[in-house]
């Protein structure tokens, strides 16, 4: 057994993995590894603690959890005295990092998360779905996209029944009931239910748009809006409706474009008791209620509620272009009713409709109507 051990360690030096897993293939520089690793295929964990009886796969995993029942913290701060039940936990406490990727310098904790990490430079991907061929850098991203072609949904709201794929929309889920919101950003005091929304949210503070696309050299602030929008070039539409087969590019607009059938209009305000079919919609609507106008012109300063129809309309009338504009929208910072009423007088004069030009109403071309 003492040969054994030695031969085991000299491989683990020289990186040389004789043992291979026969159903995913994965390699192993001892066959003690292989057969701890081929647990996570057969479920076997023989390691039961006698306290609960949970099991595990591994018998260090269960001593360390032994210390759940007993008390028992062996790992102690030499600057602080606080203990700590596995070392895991104490390198956590004193900020300790000391497993180095030597490609680009980041640090972890765990080897495993290094060895993780290490996929990124490398492009290894050694988890692939049998169904579609896709593969995945962690066994727990292909949990969860198997899930896609399944159709499973663990994680289930006791509110409203809704359910996820993920614990984690389960967790952000929970928030819309609660009112949580428990992450702010610390320029504008924005607060969002979940860390990636506050991340996307602080590039527009900074102008951070690190995901850029190699056709046009359009950038982005997060890597999902990169993704949709090649789609733009490559013409892509994965995400189409089973009931008219129209597609789509982003799974978010198949998901809005299914309401037009159902007629569900899952936002409602709270003032007026009006639904509608998007959040951004309501938010719109609200503004009726609170009287803002976020959305400001640069050139003459006039606020809108609503930026398609109020703002971007409006800028039209500064860009020159005369037949997206109608009589209820002013120009620059001349008053309308004056501004319509020299053009009715100048129609007059020209007493024909169409396009004219008069060098009398800051001369702009303007279609009248019939």
């Amino acid at each position: 057994p003492a040969e054994i051990h030695r031969e085991e360690i000299s491989l683990i030096h020289t990186g040389v993995k004789p043992y291979s897993c026969s159903q995913c293939g994965k390699s192993f520089s001892t066959s003690r590894y292989l057969t701890i690793h081929q647990r996570t295929h057969t479920g076997e964990k023989p390691f039961g603690c006698d306290h609960c009886g949970k099991s595990f796969i591994r018998q260090q995993t269960l001593k360390s959890h032994q210390r759940i029942h007993t008390g028992e913290k062996p790992y102690s701060c030499n600057q602080c005295g606080k203990s700590f039940s596995t070392s895991i936990h104490l390198r956590i406490h004193t900020g300790e990092k000391s497993h180095h990727c030597f490609d680009c310098g980041k640090s972890y904790l765990r080897l495993k998360s290094l060895k993780v990490h290490m996929r990124i430079h490398t492009g290894e991907k050694p988890y692939r779905c049998d169904q579609c061929g896709k593969s995945f850098t962690i066994s727990s991203c292909l949990t969860i996209h198997q899930r896609t072609h399944t159709g499973e949904k663990p994680y289930s709201c006791t509110q409203c029944e809704k359910s996820f794929t993920t614990s984690s929309q389960w967790i952000v889920h929970q928030r819309t009931h609660t009112g949580k919101k428990s992450l702010s950003c610390t320029q504008c005091g924005k607060s969002f239910t979940h860390l990636g929304s506050l991340l996307s949210h602080q590039r527009k503070h900074t102008g951070e748009k690190s995901y850029s696309c190699d056709q046009c050299g359009k950038t982005f602030t997060q890597s999902s809006n990169l993704v949709s929008h090649q789609r733009t070039h490559t013409g892509e539409k994965p995400y189409s409706c089973d009931q008219c087969g129209k597609s789509f590019t982003k799974s978010s607009s198949l998901v809005v474009h299914k309401r037009t059938h159902t007629g569900e209009k899952p936002h409602s305000c709270d003032q007026c008791g009006k639904s509608f079919v998007t959040s951004s919609r309501l938010i719109e609507h609200q503004r009726t209620h609170t009287g803002e106008k976020p959305h400001s012109c640069d050139q003459c300063d006039k606020r809108y509620s609503d930026k398609r129809s109020g703002l971007i309309k409006h800028q039209k009338i500064h860009a020159g272009d005369p037949q997206k504009v109608g009589p209820s929208h002013c120009f620059t910072s001349h008053n309308q009713d004056k501004l319509w009423g020299a053009i009715r007088r100048c129609r007059l004069v020209h007493n024909r409709p169409g396009y004219h030009s008069c060098s009398s109403i800051l001369g702009v071309m303007f279609t009248f109507p019939h």
